[in-house]
């Protein structure tokens, strides 16, 4: 059994560790190059050679291009457990520095080789210091013991996969898939009935399947994911092309252009950000570029983390803005970690929706009702992929997004063990009881300037502003302010909704995210389970 001592721990660096890891995921691309280049010799082999030869040099070096793109996965894999021993080592550095720090407090001293003894110049009665020696000796111990579990772990999966390429990395599995959209559970126990080198020819040849597939682990997704990174962006590209081709474009042309464009920057950006290499790792659970385009990118392993957000954006939410709401989550995530450094927290931006892009969208609750079942699986998803003891889950969900969080609940159930909103025009319920979570774990919060708590049932005014008669201020202001019914049922921040409300500064519809709002810390500490 690997063991981790007093002085490895304080010297070990998890930045190193990571950037160990993105290296290795850095040799895909010029993997990728090497692979196109044999395609290319293949190409221009078929078209100027013929006969008994020519076929078998072009199965080698078929071959050859197999070989090479099979280890991109690898790769990947790498990266991946680089990744979370860097975690690992984080948070036992972080409960390590509490353990002196707690010893510091009790007039104890600990050693370099992580002893505990009495500071000489701090006398105190010898039952009481024995008493808070052993509490520190036990902390020490158990930060030790958690960078010993993380480096064990790292180093059992790369030896997998040192023995996977000597012994034939992958191999097709039997006949059958899970179909998209099938029950997590399902899934789960269709993946754990193949072999390491089945999971791994699924990765490298069905890699729009894996990556979608709610209920396999994360890893696995994030891996199969990250080999589409070069077809997404050649469908957004293709679909430029289509609309440059139009001479003259005209006005939706044109529109169109700029959505493409929009697309193309939030793809690139959400790359740049999957490939930095940066703490947290993010992992890529999810994208399609099609319409608006959807995005599920997680910031650390939800399969392992101690606490997992999910995190459900609201109107006008897409892939050009996906970088943008990914830093939402981001801070929240950043918050946890200051408050509670010794734990592992995970948060996901979860768009698989299609959000509304106008007024006229929003008033209605379709769209959520459509996104239901789909955060459902997402939910159950990551319960039964999840490693070891269940992790807390937290559910929040922004302006319309807490619309789609609410009726998710209430028509399907969530695997959740808390549930957010904020800047909520209403949540499809009339009382937190409906939402199906344990009681005292439904939470809300709204800014005192924000306009979403004038959004009131629709009146006749409400509905000929709705069709164009009046301006956004008239749909959001008209009378009755003083009731606590907004557009989509019961205000889930007043106390008589059966919430616990935390409080909000002023920053408007989108502030409750900026830096020193009490909001941040609030659904951090939800999160949190504080």
């Amino acid at each position: 059994m690997s063991s981790v001592g007093y002085r490895q721990l304080w010297a070990a660096d998890p930045d190193g560790w990571r950037a160990a890891g993105a290296a290795w995921a850095g040799l895909a691309g010029p993997l990728d190059r090497r692979v196109g280049g044999l395609r290319a010799a293949g190409g221009r082999l078929r078209g100027g050679w013929s006969g008994a030869a020519a076929t078998a040099a072009d199965t080698r070096l078929t071959g050859l291009r197999d070989e090479l793109a099979s280890i991109a996965p690898a790769l990947i894999e790498v990266d991946q457990v680089l990744a979370e021993l860097a975690g690992g080592l984080a948070v036992a550095k972080a409960r390590l520095s509490q353990a002196v720090t707690q010893a510091e407090a009790a007039g104890l001293l600990v050693d370099r080789s992580g002893g505990v003894r009495v500071d000489p110049a701090r006398v105190r009665p010898a039952e009481r210091a024995g008493v808070a020696a052993a509490g520190v000796t036990a902390a020490l111990r158990a930060a030790l013991d958690g960078a010993a579990a993380a480096d064990r772990v790292a180093a059992d999966r790369l030896d997998d996969l040192a023995r996977a390429a000597g012994a034939g990395w992958a191999s097709p599995p039997p006949p059958g898939r899970p179909a998209l959209g099938a029950a997590p559970a399902l899934v789960s126990s269709w993946w754990s009935g193949l072999t390491p080198a089945q999971r791994r020819w699924l990765v490298g040849h069905e890699p729009a399947l894996v990556g979608r597939l709610d209920g396999l682990p994360v890893a696995a997704r994030d891996q199969a994911n990250r080999l589409r990174f070069a077809a997404w962006r050649a469908e957004l590209l293709a679909e430029r092309r289509r609309l440059l081709s139009r001479v003259p474009p005209g006005p939706l042309a044109s529109i169109r252009l700029r959505g493409v464009a929009g697309r193309l920057a939030g793809l690139d950006a959400l790359v740049g950000r999957l490939t930095a290499g940066g703490a947290p790792r993010a992992y890529l659970l999810g994208l399609d570029p099609a319409g608006e385009g959807r995005a599920v990118v997680a910031l650390g392993d939800p399969d392992h983390a101690d606490r997992v957000l999910t995190y459900v954006p609201g109107m006008t939410a897409g892939l050009d803005d996906a970088p943008g709401e990914l830093g939402r989550a981001a801070r929240v995530l950043e918050r946890c970690a200051a408050l509670a450094p010794g734990e592992r927290s995970a948060a996901v931006l979860w768009l698989d929706y299609d959000a509304p892009d106008l007024l006229t969208e929003a008033a209605s609750a379709g769209q959520a009702r459509d996104a239901g079942p789909a955060l459902h699986r997402f939910q159950e998803g990551l319960r039964v992929s999840h490693d070891g003891l269940p992790a807390r889950q937290t559910v929040l969900g922004h302006s319309y997004g807490s619309l789609v969080v609410g009726v998710a609940a209430r028509e399907h159930g969530l695997a959740a063990d808390a549930l957010v909103f904020v800047g909520s025009p209403g949540v499809g319920a009339s009382h937190a009881a409906e939402l199906g979570v344990p009681p005292g774990e439904v939470w809300a919060s709204s800014a005192p300037d924000d306009v979403i708590r004038a959004a009131r049932p629709a009146d006749e005014l409400g509905r000929r502003a709705l069709l164009g008669a009046a301006p956004l201020a008239a749909v959001l202001g008209w009378p009755d302010r003083t009731g606590h019914e907004l557009w989509f049922g019961h205000d889930p921040s007043d106390p008589g909704f059966g919430g616990r409300v935390f409080g909000s500064g002023r920053g408007g519809h989108t502030g409750y995210w900026d830096p020193g709002n009490p909001a941040l810390d609030g659904m951090a500490r939800v999160v949190l389970g504080r």
